[in-house]
């Protein structure tokens, strides 16, 4: 029987001590209801990604709701063929997306750029006169972006306020955009980048509500921008305009996602090495992933589920 898969975040203001007894409640409910996965929660607000149960997940996103801070989350839902994650973990953190900037304020609507409906996505986004930047990371935007959305080039979310200084202020300056357009996947690292923005001095700061996820889900494909698929931080590793499973899938030696185009490279060995990592490793890393690959493969003869078959995807910026 399939399990059910939820995304969510909401920027909330907490204090501190709110939240260790917060964390022990999310803990026992989620234990209790077989639920595992990781929720992060930080005096700006609660994320996470979490599968089980469905009747469990759903008394988990309750519990959160029950804080009239929290009660508007933003949910994501999939279903999920096997349990994606080895437990539960509820962690206290500075920021629940780490931007480098905890004096942010993203919790208060005067502090983030205007929210735009997936419906009125597409008629900003073609206007000339907007710049569309993605939030998210280059592995993500090599899988899929909108057409002529400014892709950073960074590896995490940290580097985005250096992107900012170096080379989005300068081209602000030149091209004077009458909107800046920003997107992520879940909604979240985009909402705390228009923050980040505004207190920068941009006017005109716009972002995707609800992420990628919610365009597509809310967008037929016919007369849509967006070209490719969307990595998701779960075992689906990315989704299709129509939230099916896409082609992506995971190197098991570091994590990152390929196109089916990268897995007809040389440097592609399944298990074991891909054109991210084949330059990094050593003839004793390559031995240990093809063993372990080896011993997958016995797995699925038999009919077992290997340990190795549910690996980590890429740490999570969020959504």
């Amino acid at each position: 029987m399939g399990l059910s898969l939820a995304a969510f975040y909401r920027f909330a203001a907490f204090d501190p001590a709110e939240l260790p007894p917060l964390r022990q409640s999310l803990l026992a409910c989620g234990e209790a209801g077989g639920v595992r996965g990781t929720v992060l929660l930080a005096p700006e607000g609660v994320n996470g990604t979490v599968s089980g149960p469905a009747e469990a997940v759903e008394a988990l996103l309750e519990l959160l709701r029950a804080d009239p801070r929290l009660a508007a989350l933003e949910v994501k839902r999939a279903e999920a063929p096997q349990q994606a994650f080895h437990r539960l973990k509820v962690r206290l953190k500075r920021e629940i997306v780490t931007l480098g900037d905890a004096s942010l304020r993203p919790y208060l609507a005067a502090s983030v750029g205007r929210h735009v409906a997936p419906d009125q996505w597409e008629a900003l986004i073609r206007d000339p006169d907007t710049l569309v930047v993605d939030t998210r990371n280059a592995y993500e935007v090599a899988l899929g972006s909108f057409d002529d959305a400014i892709d950073p080039g960074t590896t995490s979310f940290r580097q985005f306020p250096a992107w900012v200084e170096q080379q989005l202020r300068p081209l602000v300056e030149q091209r004077r955009p009458k909107a800046i357009a920003l997107f992520c996947t879940g909604g979240i690292r985009c909402e705390k980048a228009t923050a980040h923005l505004l207190q920068q001095g941009f006017e005109g700061v716009h972002h995707l509500h609800g992420g990628i996820l919610r365009y597509l889900e809310e967008r037929p494909q016919l007369g849509s921008s967006w070209r490719g698929e969307c990595f998701v931080f779960d075992q689906r590793v990315a989704v299709n305009h129509q939230l099916e499973p896409g082609e992506a899938s995971l190197c098991h030696g570091c994590r990152m996602p390929l196109t089916a185009a990268d897995r007809q490279l040389p440097s592609y060995a399944e298990g074991v090495s891909c054109r991210h990592c084949v330059d990094r490793q050593n003839s004793a890393d390559r031995l240990r992933y093809a063993e372990r690959q080896r011993q997958m493969a016995l797995a699925r003869q038999r009919g077992e589920d290997h340990l190795g078959r549910r690996f980590p995807v890429p740490p999570s910026s969020g959504g």
